[in-house]
């Protein structure tokens, strides 16, 4: 386990465009949550110690903000050749177990991962209504082991402010995970 944070995308930045399955071959584009008052996108996977320490607080905050119209989408964007635990039908177990009622989608190019410069899973994005980043970096200050609770604290704030209309605070950390594993040869020059 390699410990990588968010490369923090520039905030405004227009939400990369993407078109990619999930486990069950289902095709979902950006263009599929045009109309969403704000999007969630969380980098994430399936056997990384960071993504399952925020798994089931995370199918939680989805459902509740899915709720309130937010559109919520997961990204697999690792080389699930050289770990298939995160492979398609991992995947379909890892939606099952958890309870995830968003779209889980594999980026088996990788590079809607590199479009959106993400780094580490779990890395999460929030676009406003216009699809522009509003915010990237941390869930909350929970960690594997640090004793802190995952209650999701910073992204509900910002996913607050968006459904609110307010500006999201500008004071953003970045998220701290395992890093994407990437396909030898395809790292991405930001990561390398």
């Amino acid at each position: 386990m390699v410990k990588t944070a968010s490369t923090m995308l520039p905030l405004g930045t227009k939400a990369p465009d993407f078109s990619l399955p999930d486990a069950n071959g289902r095709v979902f584009s950006l263009d599929d949550f045009c109309d969403a008052p704000g999007l969630m996108i969380v980098f994430m996977c399936n056997h990384c110690p960071y993504v399952k320490h925020v798994a089931e607080p995370l199918a939680e905050l989805a459902r509740e903000y899915r709720q309130r119209g937010v559109a919520v989408v997961g990204i697999n964007s690792n080389d699930f050749k050289s770990y298939p635990e995160d492979s398609p039908a991992a995947m379909l177990e890892e939606i099952a177990v958890r309870g995830y009622d968003f779209p889980y989608l594999l980026d088996e190019t990788q590079e809607v991962a590199k479009a959106y410069r993400a780094a580490c899973t779990p890395d999460f994005y929030v676009f406003d209504g216009e699809q522009r980043l509003v915010y990237r970096g941390q869930m909350d200050g929970s960690r594997p082991g640090n004793d802190v609770s995952a209650t999701g604290k910073d992204l509900r704030a910002a996913l607050d402010a968006v459904l609110e209309g307010r500006p999201v605070a500008l004071e953003q950390r970045p998220s701290l995970g395992c890093n994407i594993k990437w396909r030898p040869g395809n790292e991405p020059e930001y990561f390398v």
